[in-house]
C-alpha cells in the first residue's frame, strides 16, 4: 500500500509540474515582444525551471507530509476522547497554539521568502547574460569583474535566504515547548489519575504512547512550513507570470498562405516604443503584390521596426496596415505570420544540426527541398564541407559556423518556407563581396512571382528593385526607382556617393 500511495502522489506532483510549466511556457510565447524586451532571460528561466521546480518539492513531500499529520491527529485525537475523555483535552491542548503559530509564522515568513525569489531570479539573470557575452567577457579580460559581480548577486541571495532561515529556524523549538507540555501534561495528570484508580494503568500506558504519536509528527511541522512558504513565493511568481494581460490578440479572419496575393497597403501609420518618441510617423507606403520594394535610409530611421510592424510582434499606435485590403489585426497571427518570410540581419541559430534549423517553421520538408533550398541560398557547398554535412551541430546561436554562413542558412530557412512575401532585413550584412553576389543573383530567382521587401542599409544590394522608399527619422522623405532618385539628388543620392565614393 505504501509503495503504490507513494508512486501515485509523486506522480501526481509530477504531473502538476508538467502542466503547469507548460502553460506558463505557452503564456510566455503568447505575449508581445515589448514584455521580453523588457524583462530578463534568466529571471524568466528562473520562473519556468527553479520556481516550478520548488512547488513540485513541496507537492512531493511537503503536502505528503501535511496529509499524513491531519490524518494521524484526527484519528488519535478521536482514540484519545475514546478511551479517556476526561483526560483528553490536556494532549490536544497545544494543537491549537500550534496551528496558530503556524498561521502567524506563514504570514511573517511570506514577504522573506518573495525576497528570496526575487533574489535567484536576479542571480540566474546575471549568469545567463554573462554566458550569453562569454566571448565579449574574455575579449575584455572582464573576467575579474564579472566574478565580483556574480559574487555581489549571490551574496544578496545569501543573505536574504539566511534572513529566512533565522526567522523559520525558531519555529521548531517553539513547536517543541509546546509539545512538551502536552506530554509533561498527560504523565502527570495521567499518572496521577491511574494513581487514585480513575484510570486503568494499561489505559495509561496507551494514552501515554498515543500522546507520542499524536504530538511529535508536529515538530516536522517546521520543516514543512519551510518549504510551504519557499513554494508559495514561487507560485506567486508562477501565477504573476500567467496574470500578465496579452496585449495583442490574433483576429479571426483566415487567409491561407495559397491565397495570399501580397499586397501591402501601411496608411498614416504611427508607432512608438513604450516610453520613448515616436520612431514611425504618419507613414504611408503601398507595397504592390509580386514586387520587390526596397526601404533605405540612415540608422535608426525605422526602417528595421517597419518589419515587426508588418509581423504585428509590435501593435501600431495610429493608422493601419492591411495585407490585400484586410487589416492586419483582423487576420489569424498564425496566418500572417505564416505569409511572411524572414531574414533578419540578427540571425539566430538553435543549438542542433544544420538540417534542424534549414527545415525550422517548415518541419516536414523533404531532403530534396532542403538541399535545393541551401543551394539556392548558396549554402549548400559550405554545408557538404563540414564534418556531418547536413547533421553537424551548429552549437548554441550557431557559435561554430561563421556570420556569412549563418546567414546563408537562415535565407535558406526562409526559402523553404516558401512564403508570398519575403522580408530581407540587412540580409546580406555578413557576408563577403563574393558570396553577397552570389547570393543577390538567387534572390533575383526567388524574388520573381513574391512580394520583396529588402531592407538594406547598402544601397547596390537594392538598386535594381521596382521601386525604393527613402526613410528619414520615421518619415517617408522620397520614393522611385534607383535611377529616379539620383536624379532627385536628395537624400538617396547623397547615400550613394558616399557609398560609392563617387565625389559631385
Amino acid at each position: 500500500f505504501q509503495y503504490a500511495y507513494e508512486r501515485l502522489w509523486r506522480n501526481l506532483a509530477q504531473t502538476i509540474q508538467h502542466e503547469l510549466r507548460l502553460d506558463a511556457y505557452s503564456h510566455l510565447q503568447s505575449l508581445e515582444l515589448a514584455y521580453f524586451e523588457d524583462s530578463s532571460t534568466g529571471g524568466l528561466m528562473s520562473i519556468l525551471s527553479d520556481d516550478i521546480n520548488q512547488l513540485e518539492r513541496f507537492l512531493d513531500i511537503g503536502a505528503n507530509e501535511i496529509l499524513q499529520i491531519s490524518t494521524t491527529i484526527i484519528i488519535v485525537s478521536a482514540g484519545f476522547f475514546i478511551l479517556a475523555p476526561n483526560v483528553a483535552w490536556i494532549t490536544v491542548i497545544p494543537i491549537p497554539f500550534i496551528l496558530w503559530g503556524s498561521i502567524t509564522f506563514q504570514r511573517l515568513l511570506a514577504p522573506r521568502y518573495a525576497a528570496v525569489r526575487e533574489k535567484v531570479g536576479l542571480l540566474n539573470g546575471q549568469l545567463a547574460n554573462n554566458l550569453t557575452g562569454i566571448t565579449t567577457i574574455k575579449s575584455f579580460t572582464a573576467e575579474e569583474y564579472e566574478t565580483k559581480r556574480i559574487e555581489r548577486q549571490s551574496l544578496g541571495y545569501q543573505y536574504t535566504n539566511q534572513k529566512a532561515i533565522a526567522f523559520s529556524a525558531a519555529f521548531v523549538p517553539l513547536i517543541r515547548m509546546l509539545i512538551l507540555f502536552g506530554f509533561t501534561g498527560i504523565l502527570l495528570y495521567g499518572g496521577k489519575s491511574a494513581a487514585a484508580g480513575e484510570l486503568a494503568v494499561g489505559t495509561y500506558s496507551v494514552l501515554v504512547f498515543m500522546t507520542q504519536r499524536l504530538l511529535w509528527p508536529l515538530t516536522r511541522l517546521g520543516n514543512t512550513l519551510d518549504q510551504y512558504q519557499r513554494a508559495m513565493a514561487s507560485t506567486t511568481r508562477v501565477m504573476n507570470l500567467l496574470d500578465t494581460p496579452i496585449a495583442m490578440h490574433s483576429g479571426d479572419t483566415p487567409l491561407p498562405r495559397s491565397e495570399v496575393k501580397g499586397e501591402l497597403v501601411l496608411n498614416n501609420v504611427t508607432f512608438a516604443y513604450r516610453n520613448r518618441p515616436p520612431v514611425v510617423k504618419n507613414l504611408s507606403l503601398h507595397i504592390p503584390a509580386t514586387q520587390t520594394i526596397a526601404i533605405v535610409g540612415s540608422t535608426g530611421s525605422g526602417k528595421s521596426t517597419l518589419v515587426k510592424l508588418l509581423l504585428r510582434l509590435y501593435e501600431i499606435q495610429a493608422g493601419s496596415i492591411t495585407l490585400d485590403g484586410i487589416d492586419i489585426r483582423q487576420l489569424k497571427l498564425k496566418d500572417l505570420r505564416h505569409a511572411i518570410g524572414l531574414v533578419s540581419q540578427d540571425v539566430f541559430l538553435f543549438h542542433g544540426t544544420v538540417e534542424e534549423n534549414i527545415t525550422y517553421g517548415t518541419f516536414d520538408a523533404t531532403t530534396e527541398e532542403i538541399v535545393a533550398a541551401a543551394k539556392t541560398a548558396e549554402a549548400h557547398e559550405f554545408i557538404m564541407d563540414l564534418p556531418q554535412g547536413y547533421d553537424t551541430i551548429v552549437g548554441e546561436r550557431g557559435q561554430k559556423l561563421s556570420g556569412g554562413q549563418q546567414q546563408r542558412i537562415a535565407i535558406a530557412r526562409a526559402l523553404l518556407k516558401d512564403p508570398p512575401i519575403l522580408i530581407l532585413d540587412e540580409a546580406t550584412s555578413a557576408v563577403d563581396n563574393e558570396t553577397e553576389a552570389a547570393i543577390q543573383r538567387s534572390l533575383e530567382k526567388i524574388t520573381q512571382n513574391r512580394t520583396t521587401i529588402a531592407i538594406a542599409h547598402r544601397l547596390s544590394t537594392v538598386r535594381n528593385a521596382d521601386c525604393i522608399y527613402v526613410i528619414e527619422q520615421g518619415k517617408l522623405v522620397e520614393q522611385g526607382r534607383h535611377e529616379q532618385l539620383l536624379e532627385q539628388q536628395g537624400i538617396y543620392a547623397m547615400l550613394w556617393r558616399v557609398q560609392s565614393g563617387v565625389k559631385k
